[in-house]
């Protein structure tokens, strides 16, 4: 199982902590199981509206992805910084290094 590594955008915990903003952490994808991709809207206007929740470092020229991931007995949403055309491309790199062995 080959993984694609992208950077994650995620709120903390709303049950654990007091703490409404936006964390980036590296987080590693099964390319098999990713079943959609689409552009983040939502997350876009808040970066460009200066919403203070996002993290530092992020700027106008900025794209978000929701990758939809279903995992056998669970499905979930993730969003990751990165246009969709860029996400799947890094994908699909993954999946070709494989055939080509």
């Amino acid at each position: 199982m080959a993984t694609v590594k992208l950077t994650e955008l995620f709120r903390q915990n709303r049950f654990t902590s007091s703490d409404n903003s936006f964390n980036m952490r590296p987080v590693y994808v099964n390319p098999d199981v990713v079943v959609c991709l689409r552009e983040d809207i939502q997350t876009l206007k808040l970066l460009q509206e200066g919403d203070g929740s996002l993290p530092e470092g992020l700027d106008s020229r900025h794209e978000f992805t929701k990758l939809h991931i279903n995992s056998g007995n669970s499905s979930f949403d993730i969003t990751v910084v990165g246009s969709p055309d860029m996400v799947e491309e890094k994908l699909a790199a993954s999946r070709n290094a494989l055939l080509k062995g």
